[in-house]
């Protein structure tokens, strides 16, 4: 099953399948998906579905689905950890064999009771080693036993973690701890060991919550006698106010980002990849700018911190870019059956001007495919006063008059028109902005009116100056 050929770099992402994916996963996903790509070498997806109460399809199939709205593609199919138990377990009982392991027949009475005791003497809660050195003959007949790992009581274990530097644990501090439980199935901390190798993982690029289980993980290491990968733990992303990341600030599944809040993959992707990294003081990548630049040296100590308002400015940005006939798609299935995609494209250059998110753009196109009469809101609604509705009626005097119907002609009549009236031209145009669009906010009014065309634009106008005196 090992996937890298000799001195190739293989990394892997392996989320369990207990939720959605989530923002500092996808983050963690895109790195070692930047760094095996930036390498030529291999990047792999294992799902870690050994906790079988908690994992569930729904949960396999919103992570893969992020991944792949994302970007990021595996060299391989995903490895499912719970397949591979028997494997696991053949681990564990090479390792009883050689000597690195042992059977532990405390009963979880026994064991409650020494937690107890430590709790009581204020000692860190770790297993005593009480059947390290015993023989299992003296165990009762037909006892359950637990396969634990004998840890080195003495010296130290080093890390010269790529983005942590170098952090050292005395190896007192690591107690024995279960490989096998009594009913035979492998603990996670076996279980990734075991996987990690058999992939051919070269480099482990997780979160630096997981960095003592690096120190537990290496006496597996050695007991097998295999490669020890390259450790890079980066900082985990915080809040804007600096506590841990919550629901509050932002913490949500990628699918969340773009089904609720209108991201598009290729802002979130760039928004990633500068949360906790950098390279000088470029803000935007492409793709391939991205794999060419993406090394572990850029990874900062501290951890970094969201923003949701830098990212919907950087969404901001990509919209502006983005294809016009791909943009009017999105937005079309966010307004519903009666948007029209051809009318969407034509319009989008306008529409996509001051958009943030595709909610946005949405809702700023929905006049578009309003049909009489228009929907008003209350503040549309206020603007409409009889005065109002009166310049309504001269407005459209003079529009249907208008043989150009460009933005820039429309823009010189109705200037020419406030000027007659010693109005500014504003006056006019909040007034027929509501009765238009329904709304107080749309892009350019002159856009509006030639996106409407002549004869819809006129109708709209009439439609609310004939209120006047109701």
């Amino acid at each position: 099953m090992a996937s890298g050929s000799e001195g190739q770099v293989v990394t892997r992402f392996a989320p369990s399948p207990t939720g959605f994916l989530h923002i500092g996963g996808a983050r963690t996903a895109l790195f070692n998906w930047l760094y095996a790509r930036h390498h030529g070498g291999k990047a792999l997806l294992r799902i870690e579905d050994t906790d079988r109460k908690r994992s569930t399809q729904e949960a396999i199939d919103a992570i893969l689905d992020g991944l792949a709205w994302l970007g990021l593609d595996y060299d391989e199919p995903p490895v499912f950890q719970s397949e591979r138990a028997a494997r696991h377990a053949a681990v564990a009982e090479e390792l009883l064999a050689s000597g690195h392991a042992y059977k532990c027949y405390a009963t979880p009475e026994e064991l409650e009771e020494m937690r107890a005791e430590q709790r009581a003497k204020k000692l860190p809660l770790r297993y005593d080693g009480r059947w390290r050195d015993r023989d299992p003959s003296e165990a009762p007949q037909g006892a359950h036993y637990v396969i634990r790992l004998k840890t080195p009581n003495e010296g130290e274990m080093v890390i010269d973690d790529r983005v942590q530097g170098r952090v050292t644990v005395k190896n007192a501090e690591i107690d024995d701890y279960v490989l096998l439980r009594a009913d035979g199935t492998p603990t996670y901390m076996l279980a990734v060991v075991v996987d990690d190798h058999d992939m051919g993982v070269t480099h482990i690029v997780r979160g630096d919550d997981h960095l003592n289980n690096a120190f537990r993980q290496l006496p597996i290491y050695h007991a097998m006698g295999w490669p020890i990968p390259v450790y890079a733990h980066i900082p985990l992303i915080h809040g804007n106010d600096g506590a841990k990341l919550s629901k509050r600030h932002g913490a949500m599944g990628v699918d969340a980002y773009r089904d609720e809040l209108g991201i598009l993959p290729e802002a979130l992707f760039n928004y990633l990849l500068r949360l906790g990294w950098g390279f000088g003081d470029q803000e935007e990548f492409t793709r391939e700018e991205a794999i060419a630049a993406f090394t572990l040296e850029g990874v900062g100590k501290s951890p970094s911190r969201f923003d949701m308002k830098k990212l919907l400015s950087m969404n901001g940005t990509y919209i502006r870019k983005a294809d016009d006939g791909e943009l009017a798609g999105l937005v079309a299935a966010r307004i519903g059956p009666q948007a029209d995609v051809a009318v969407l494209t034509t319009a989008m250059p306008v529409l996509k001007t001051r958009a943030r998110d595709l909610h946005e753009l949405a809702d700023g196109a929905g006049f578009l495919f309003s049909s009489r009469p228009l929907s008003m809101s209350e503040k549309a609604q206020e603007l409409l006063t009889p005065e109002a509705r009166v310049l309504l009626g001269g407005i459209s005097e003079r529009l249907a008059a208008e043989a150009h119907w460009t933005t820039e002609a429309l823009e010189a009549n109705l200037k020419t028109y406030a000027e007659d009236l010693g109005l500014g031209l504003g006056k006019l145009a909040q007034p027929l902005r509501a009765a238009l669009t329904g709304q107080t906010t749309s892009p350019g009014i002159f856009d509006v009116l030639a996106l409407l065309g002549k004869e819809e634009s006129l109708a709209r106008i009439d439609a609310q100056a004939a209120e006047t005196g109701k």
